[in-house]
């Protein structure tokens, strides 16, 4: 705090400073084994997301890229609007102060709009993503000249990156419905699930949700792979 005023809200560094435990009182003639943390230091040093000291006896890096589709499609099945929503989650248990770098693919693009638009177009097939956002240990500086993410990361689980593409989007699947309405208090619904990704590729966990009215009272499937139930809690046909 400076005037009232908080420098450093990060979570790694008030989980120093706020904890559990009692405050050693200062007639305790036994000193502690554990150093204090020095809180200057974190506010005003290069790296305040990250506390100095760690020791890990096996180091690890886990990373994991998870992407949304986010995809709006007329009657007839074509797409009206299609983007993708990613992001890339890190969890890093390692000793010290690493220096780590993250290079990305040569098809991913980054240009500001304002450049694209007064470049040529680029032969070959490129990814541009819009609307990233880095965490706070990524060095600008250097990803803006050498294409790379650069970075001390904080400890334990943090989100790296954030981005979305809006262009060249290939859908993984194809989804076909057909509502046919049979009377005042019946209908019936025809889904096809159709996979347009390539043959080398598969996919785990796909779960179709088919909205129903919540009157629906009783239900009746007919599968030709998988298995489907009525979830009414959420009013809807789930099929996995």
């Amino acid at each position: 705090m400076d005037f009232g005023y908080p420098q450093n809200l990060s979570p790694e560094i008030l989980k120093l400073y706020i904890t559990q435990e009692g405050v050693r009182s200062p007639f305790t003639s036994k000193a502690s084994d554990k150093p204090i943390p020095n809180a200057t230091l974190q506010v005003t040093g290069a790296v305040g997301w990250r506390r100095e000291g760690l020791v890990y006896k096996k180091n690890e890096v886990f990373l994991d890229i998870v992407e949304s589709v986010n995809l709006l499609m007329s009657s007839k099945g074509s797409v009206l609007r299609c983007d993708v929503t990613g992001k890339i989650l890190m969890k890093c248990f390692l000793s010290g102060m690493p220096d780590l770098k993250l290079g990305l693919n040569d098809k991913i693009g980054l240009e500001k709009e304002s450049q694209m638009k007064s470049r040529p177009a680029k032969s070959g097939k490129t990814i541009e993503l819009d609307d990233v956002t880095f965490h706070q240990c990524v060095n600008l500086t250097r990803f803006n000249s050498e294409k790379t993410v650069s970075f001390v990361p904080p400890d334990g689980e943090f989100e790296l990156m954030k981005y979305r593409i809006t262009e060249g989007v290939n859908l993984p699947f194809r989804v076909l419905p057909t509502i046919k309405e049979l009377g005042r208090t019946r209908m019936e619904v025809n889904v096809k699930v159709k996979s347009v990704f390539g043959a080398k590729m598969f996919a785990l966990g796909v779960v179709v949700k088919i909205p129903v009215p919540k009157q629906t009272a009783k239900t009746s499937f007919q599968v030709t792979s998988g298995r489907a139930k009525y979830n009414a809690a959420i009013d809807c046909l789930v099929w996995k």
